[in-house]
């Protein structure tokens, strides 16, 4: 799953990076609530974080399963970086990565736990996103 990861990161920043800085903050990437390309990354590298801290509760025994309210979450993670400039969410998102990913290759046995959280956070949430930000840029770009 990391190898994964890295390549869908590699395809979100070439995405990213065709974008000017205008269009990077622009809402329509997402509707209801109106999101942007800054919005996502910021949603996708706290996603990031959650399981970085999971994954160390992992590693430390003190991880315990629980149910979760994803909606509440995403409610709770935009409220955190809403306002934050592109270079704050930006780094916030790669340092994000880069914790999850140290912990992760860190843990003595990798856990089902461990994995959920490292494909909740990564793939399959990057799985999730890329289709509609490739579309977004398209559009971005006048269908191009």
């Amino acid at each position: 799953a990391p190898v994964e990861v890295e390549r869908l990161l590699e395809v979100r920043d070439q995405v990213v990076d065709a974008l000017d800085p205008a269009d990077i903050t622009r809402p329509g990437y997402y509707r209801d609530p109106d999101w942007s390309v800054a919005d996502l990354v910021a949603h996708v590298g706290t996603w990031l974080a959650e399981a970085g801290i999971q994954l160390r509760r992992i590693e430390a025994g003190t991880y315990r399963p629980r149910d979760l309210d994803i909606d509440a979450l995403n409610a709770k993670f935009r409220a955190a970086m809403r306002g934050q400039p592109w270079d704050v969410i930006l780094t916030q998102a790669q340092a994000s990565r880069h914790r999850m990913l140290k912990v992760w290759y860190a843990l003595p046995s990798r856990t089902d736990a461990a994995a959920w959280w490292v494909a909740k956070a990564g793939a399959e949430h990057y799985r999730e996103h890329i289709g509609r930000l490739r579309e977004w840029v398209s559009a971005l770009h006048g269908g191009s």
